[in-house]
């Protein structure tokens, strides 16, 4: 049966910095380009971060770019955002998520269930 757990979100300052894991069950990391969404209230969900299947090689929007590093471990089978220099707009619910290309929400086959990330003074 196929898991994506989500953790590691809160509430933080600006500035501050958090540290999301998605624990995966089903599959390996490798079988999958696997990473990040985000939906913001009101807004549409947008791809955040992802590692591609075919070569490894990582995707950023360009909002988190220089700020968020996407990292997985293989022996734990689990997948990392490191957020830093957090902003307020960043606040939205973070979803783990896998599937094909490009990173676009049509191109995912499976979801965690998210966990929200606040940033605020």
């Amino acid at each position: 049966q196929v898991q994506l757990v989500e953790s590691g979100g809160g509430l933080v300052h600006p500035g501050g910095s958090l540290r999301l894991s998605c624990a995966v069950s089903g599959f390996f990391l490798d079988d999958y380009t696997i990473g990040w969404f985000r939906q913001a209230p009101g807004k549409e969900r947008e791809g955040v971060s992802c590692i591609m299947s075919s070569d490894g090689s990582t995707y950023y929007a360009d909002s988190v770019k220089g700020r968020f590093t996407i990292s997985r471990d293989k022996f734990k089978n689990t997948l990392y955002l490191q957020m830093t220099n957090l902003e307020p707009e960043d606040t939205a619910v973070y979803y783990c998520a896998a599937g094909g290309e490009p990173w676009e929400s049509y191109a995912m086959d499976y979801w965690g269930k998210g966990t929200l990330v606040t940033v605020s003074s």
